[in-house]
């Protein structure tokens, strides 16, 4: 074991790292009910979509483990999944069938661009001001998650957020959850965030805010999967859109997992894991599309396991066990309640807060398009939107300011990409 994952190197043990492997699987399981969900609004049977949500998952975890030793979830992403079903399939008229080949296209192009020398080309063309950016705003999304998962932060019609009903029962767990995390965090106890997700779900059933009733029991169908699996479709490959379509998805794709990749190794502070994690992040989402789902990615939820400890792709691994076992497992991680994750995805994300500090916020010109980085993230719930805006935005100012030439080329390109998705989706 030690051997594949180097983990004397690492400073982990295997304790340590099941332990991270396991949290890991805690915050992000919900994924599974959630994707196949949108994925059945796109025509895919929800057993179906659930199998191809495990199986992608799984195999993506492991080849995070195995090829880049870093300890990232690899799941299909929230938004990228809306965009499937909403967007190229109930807007763009295609088939499911038909978005699977887009999905599988998209993941060829990232690997054209993780496997060669243009994904260290296009990184070192990010200023640092941008990609610390990034890794804040995923932190405030991660508390916004929490928040709003527990029911403490709600939508309102008229001021956008509003505080929800501390009163509830929820709420109030969630509340004396945060705390306990806190203090254990604090006090370094080990397995702190398993044992905040044990207390507060213990909590839980104890108050009566969880219990099996209600449950489904059984097991996914198979019969079912077999009707989705491989089911890739090029019948469109004549149409001019097909192709416009799923070079929107790719872009969305690629920038989004750069922005995730950064934040992860930065967050385990080991960037020599940047690029291989990236290129096996690439691999996955060409999978993805052959298992039956929409395209994959470096899940925030890794934060949980690398907070928890994790330092290795035995993490990843394990995170992929688990949710391979999840076939027989999901009715009883059905039971883990929202009160008791919410704890562990805001304290991530107020630690994850702590990389503002090396913004200089006293340059505007360097600062601002951060700054509207770390704002929109959260506000759009989607991390390649939020992306989009600072990376518009600073080149732009760069050129107004007559500093044209202090940014690379790269930068450029990639500026007029994402401009050029937002008149695609939002114009066009």
């Amino acid at each position: 074991m030690d051997k594949i994952f180097r983990l004397e190197e690492n400073q982990t043990t295997f304790g340590k790292e099941l332990s991270a492997g396991l949290i890991s699987y805690i915050t992000g399981v919900y994924i599974i009910i959630v994707n196949a969900t949108i994925l059945s609004a796109a025509g895919i049977p929800l057993e179906a979509g659930i199998i191809a949500t495990i199986l992608s998952v799984f195999v993506g975890s492991l080849l995070m483990g195995f090829w880049s030793n870093a300890p990232i979830l690899v799941v299909p992403g929230m938004g990228l999944n809306a965009m499937f079903t909403y967007t190229i399939v109930q807007s763009g008229g295609f088939t499911w069938q038909e978005a699977l080949a887009m999905v599988f296209i998209s993941g060829i192009l990232f690997m054209i661009l993780a496997f060669t020398p243009l994904a260290s080309y296009i990184t070192s063309s990010i200023p640092d001001s941008l990609k610390e950016a990034i890794t804040v705003g995923i932190g405030i999304l991660l508390i916004l998650i929490g928040f709003d998962s527990s029911g403490i932060i709600t939508s309102s019609e008229h001021t956008l957020l509003a505080v929800g009903d501390l009163s509830s029962s929820t709420a109030l767990i969630t509340l004396i959850g945060l705390v306990v995390t806190v203090i254990l965090f604090i006090r370094n106890v080990r397995g702190n965030l398993l044992l905040s997700i044990v207390f507060t779900s213990g909590l839980s059933i104890l108050f009566g805010d969880r219990n099996g009733t209600g449950v489904d029991w059984s097991l996914p169908s198979f019969s079912e999967y077999a009707a989705v699996f491989g089911q890739v479709s090029f019948s469109q490959a004549g149409n001019f859109i097909f192709w416009l379509t799923a070079f929107s998805l790719a872009m969305v794709v690629i920038f989004e997992n750069i922005g995730l990749v950064h934040g992860h190794t930065k967050l385990l502070n080991q960037p020599e894991k940047y690029k291989k994690s990236l290129q096996a992040n690439a691999i996955s989402v060409a999978t993805a599309g052959i298992f039956g789902t929409s395209p994959t990615v470096s899940s925030v939820e890794s934060a949980a396991g690398i907070t928890a400890g994790g330092r290795t792709g035995l993490t990843s691994v394990v995170a992929g066990l688990f949710f391979l076992a999840s076939l027989v497992l999901i009715p009883i991680i059905k039971l883990v309640p929202e009160s008791a994750v919410s704890p562990v995805l805001i304290l991530i994300g107020v630690l994850m807060l702590q990389n503002i500090t090396f913004i200089k916020l006293d340059d505007l010109l360097e600062s601002f398009p951060a700054l509207l980085i770390i704002v929109l993230i959260p506000l759009t719930y989607s991390i390649a939107d939020g992306m989009a805006f600072g990376f518009i935005l600073y080149p732009l100012m760069k050129l107004l300011m007559g500093k044209g030439r202090e940014v690379k080329p790269a930068l450029y390109m990639i500026a007029l990409l994402f401009l050029s998705n937002f008149v695609l989706q939002y114009v066009l």
